[in-house]
């Protein structure tokens, strides 16, 4: 889903996250029901800590350097790129209309918007997008998804991207994409498979329902993988390198994982917490009365124990969701270690790269 596109090409998906900028080009192989996709170009490039705050650009000639710069170091030369934004600045809603015209839906679409928006803020301070899901004819109904980002924080991010050199030819939102990855991966869930895709940031984690194969809840929540950095500093008087490195089972400064993995533990169960909350909700807002798996991903996705915390607590099957299971990575054009890195950190920006000029 794009907040605005054009005409039909294939597009570089490039993920501007809080603690790095990632770059992602695939080639689509095949056509109809037996496309398949290629890795050629991945890549990733940390920013400073400042440079991104909240999800807010803070130093916009540091975002467009960085952006510059990995396009440099894998020598993508394509300057139409899929970006995406999240946080609590975007807004995603699904809603039930009665059966209209198209005409008559983007009406509708802009009354039920005003209700949509925080206290004291209206439709002028954002960019409104929406999406028909299904329409059921024997019901009189259909199901479209209601998409607001401040036009601020849009215009922000499109106008960093410019700035680096690119084209920004869609605007996706995380949870989107994270849907795609997961979707173009997936060998097929089962009839009524409840799944909860989970993409942790640095700042903020993306949720979203799978019921059955489809997508019926979106959620940001303010809770990112830096906690675990933070906690780390303040325990244990490290770096943020080394607690980076600590965090995900590295040996670092002197420290073991085993030693501070209390720290990290004690976050896992804090967010365990977040998001055990939110799930139910989900539950009972959908009527849904089971989840069958968890699947996991972007950086914090790595963090020291969080799968099995998390399966202990949530009593269902978590796993890493591997945004690569059934692209094919050939180890001549894109380096496997590099691909083994980066890992699940990578859905979000394999989601994009799925995208094309046009997608809604």
């Amino acid at each position: 889903m794009g907040l605005f596109g054009s005409k039909t090409k294939s597009l570089v998906g490039l993920d501007i996250g809080s603690s790095s900028v990632k770059v992602c080009e695939l080639q689509q192989v095949g056509k109809g029901g037996s496309t398949r996709y290629r890795l050629q170009k991945l890549g990733q490039i940390p920013l400073a800590a400042d440079a991104i705050v909240d999800g807010d650009i803070m130093d916009s000639n540091a975002v467009a350097s960085a952006i510059r710069q990995i396009l440099a170091e894998q020598k993508i030369k394509a300057k139409d790129v899929a970006i995406s934004v999240s946080g609590q600045q975007v807004m995603v809603k699904k809603v039930t209309f009665p059966l209209m015209s198209q005409a008559e839906l983007a009406e509708s679409v802009r009354w039920e918007a005003e209700s949509f928006f925080p206290a004291g803020q209206g439709l002028d301070s954002y960019a409104l997008d929406y999406y028909l899901i299904e329409e059921r004819a024997q019901e009189g109904n259909m199901d479209v998804v209601l998409v607001a980002c401040r036009k601020d924080k849009l215009e922000s991010y499109v106008s960093c991207v410019t700035q680096a050199g690119c084209a920004p030819k869609v605007v996706d939102v995380d949870v989107f994409a994270l849907q795609n990855a997961y979707e173009v991966n997936s060998v097929g869930a089962g009839r009524d498979e409840v799944v909860a895709l989970v993409n942790m940031g640095a700042t903020f984690t993306n949720l979203t329902m799978m019921v059955g194969g489809k997508s019926v809840f979106w959620r940001d929540m303010a809770w990112g993988s830096g906690r675990y950095s933070e906690k780390l500093m303040e325990d244990w008087g490290l770096g943020r390198e080394a607690s980076e490195q600590l965090k995900r089972g590295q040996q670092a400064d002197g420290r073991t994982p085993e030693e501070v993995q209390p720290s990290i533990n004690a976050v896992s169960d804090a967010f365990a917490d977040e998001l055990s909350r939110t799930l139910d909700f989900f539950k009972s807002s959908f009527k849904v009365d089971r989840l069958d798996r968890v699947l996991l991903a972007g950086g914090g996705s790595l963090a020291h124990g969080l799968l099995d915390v998390l399966a202990d607590r949530l009593r269902v099957s978590v796993d890493r969701l591997n945004p690569f299971q059934l692209i094919e990575v050939d180890g001549r054009t894109e380096d496997p270690v590099t691909v083994r890195e980066i890992g699940g950190a990578a859905a979000v920006v394999v989601g994009l790269a799925l995208r094309q000029v046009g997608d809604r």
